[in-house]
């Protein structure tokens, strides 16, 4: 066991590999985005190995007002070992490459997944501490209010947006992760048919990419009443018969308490119809369901009286809608028409 020697294939691989966690040394590995309506550009905070960019300051002062603690790089003994770690991998790939070891590899592969499990712990742990850990004589207290951003998606803090995604270094770690388990998955298949099989490596990679990024779910979430508020007129929901949720391609939901707040938030933003992966509205008699825009039939009647008077109501078909009539006078709008 201990003398099974690895293809060629492989062997090139862990090389490539090896090179590749090098170029993370100067490039970006996570960053956290911050919208609000004061910055309609938006700010962005860039973790490098061993140092943070970005708009590193302003950050600072706006937390400043809400008690977090500031961030410097000095701060943070992470940045003292990480790239010292990060050359330990790349030697280690490219040892392992010529050693052709099959031990080797797979003892490289396990080591690899436990410190990208530590590492997403301790980013974990360290948002905790900034969110939570806050000056009680700060300027803006609001009780029970945490800081915390995403670890990974999209979070609402208060006015602002927090989104939170690897950066260039960070798919680089994925993509080294992804090519080293196929790697041991091929030289194990390899082994067990006793036969090489290069061609594995190509469809294995694929479907790893494939289910990554399909990681990335567009579909709606629950809107909690009286928890949740609009992103647009920042009013807790107070009609479950009454909502909208605008999801994007990198999986930020903004919802919405009325059809009126959807429109104007898409009027408002120029660059956001670019960016949907999916809208979907409250069916008004079911309300925990939420239907697609292009499958839901959308009725007008000012007897509504929805939170911002917009006044539309989304039904899943023709028969539900007609079950209402009685009670709410008024006419069907289609979606075309709502948006002009």
């Amino acid at each position: 066991m201990k003398n099974i020697r690895i293809s060629t294939v492989t062997r090139v691989l862990l090389f490539m590999c090896g090179l590749g966690l090098l170029s993370v040394l100067f490039l970006p590995i996570w960053r956290i985005d911050l919208q609000a309506p004061q910055y309609p550009e938006g700010l962005r905070l860039l973790i490098y190995a061993s140092k943070l960019a970005g708009n590193v300051d302003i950050i600072n002062g706006l937390n400043h007002y809400i008690g977090m603690k500031t961030l410097h790089a000095d701060d943070f003994p992470e940045f003292k070992i990480l790239p010292a770690i990060i050359i330990f991998f790349a030697i280690f790939f490219m040892i392992a490459g010529i050693l052709a070891k099959r031990k080797w590899v797979n003892i490289l592969c396990l080591v690899f997944i436990l410190f990208g499990i530590f590492a997403m712990v301790d980013f974990w742990r360290w948002e905790y501490d900034y969110g939570h850990n806050l000056d009680p004589a700060a300027a803006i207290i609001v009780p029970g209010m945490a800081y915390q951003p995403p670890l990974i998606g999209f979070k609402q803090l208060l006015n602002f947006g927090a989104f939170s995604i690897p950066d260039k270094g960070g798919w680089t770690f994925v993509a080294v992760g992804c090519v080293l388990l196929s790697c041991v998955l091929f030289e194990w298949r390899n082994r067990r048919k006793q036969a090489v099989q290069t061609t594995l490596i190509p469809s294995l990679i694929a479907t790893m990419l494939i289910f990554l990024i399909g990681g990335c779910s567009v579909d709606p979430q629950p809107i909690r009443l009286g928890k949740d508020n609009c992103y647009f007129c920042k009013m807790a929901f107070s009609d479950n018969r009454f909502g909208a949720e605008l999801i994007t391609h990198k999986s930020k939901v903004y919802k919405f308490d009325d059809e009126h707040c959807i429109i104007a938030f898409m009027k408002s933003d120029k660059t956001i119809k670019q960016q949907i992966a999916g809208i979907y509205f409250v069916d008004f008699m079911y309300p925990h369901q939420l239907l697609n825009v292009n499958q839901a039939i959308f009725f007008q009647s000012p007897a509504f009286k929805s939170p911002m008077n917009g006044n539309i109501a989304a039904f899943t078909n023709e028969d539900n809608l007609v079950k209402i009539l009685p009670g709410f006078a008024g006419n069907k709008v289609s979606w075309e028409d709502m948006q002009k």
